[in-house]
């Protein structure tokens, strides 16, 4: 029980901060800006709880599902980058989202997904 909290606090921070440094970049260099329409504070804290249940939800089945996977934490990872970037093409199509943050986003989910899974494969020995 101990190792799976800590699993899914590490995926959290992961798949949390990883995403907040592309963004700011790409908004330093791109000049992409958050929602104007809510305060920053509260669209970090709705992006934070978004990614909570993300989060649990990698770890909880990670145990479950690795043996399907040959046993391969890349393998994982695959499934799951493939959901975000789906879903980041998707808001891209649906206009949510311009090109340029869901390049970002593409990007950081290629960064997070597997390290977030490497470390959880590490941690749930």
């Amino acid at each position: 029980m101990h190792n799976l909290l800590v699993g899914t606090a590490t995926t959290l921070l992961t798949i949390y901060l990883i995403p907040i440094l592309v963004y700011g970049l790409f908004s330093r260099i791109f000049a992409i800006k958050p929602p104007g329409d809510v305060a920053p504070a509260r669209f970090l804290l709705s992006i934070l709880i978004s990614k909570a249940g993300t989060a649990l939800a990698i770890t909880v089945l990670y145990p479950h599902a690795i043996g399907m996977f040959a046993n391969s934490w890349l393998w994982y990872a695959l499934v799951w980058w493939v959901f975000f970037v789906t879903g980041e093409i998707g808001q891209w199509i649906g206009r949510t989202s311009s090109t340029k943050e869901a390049i970002a986003g593409m990007i950081s989910e290629t960064i997070y997904v597997p390290l977030s899974v490497y470390w959880l494969s590490l941690m749930l020995r």
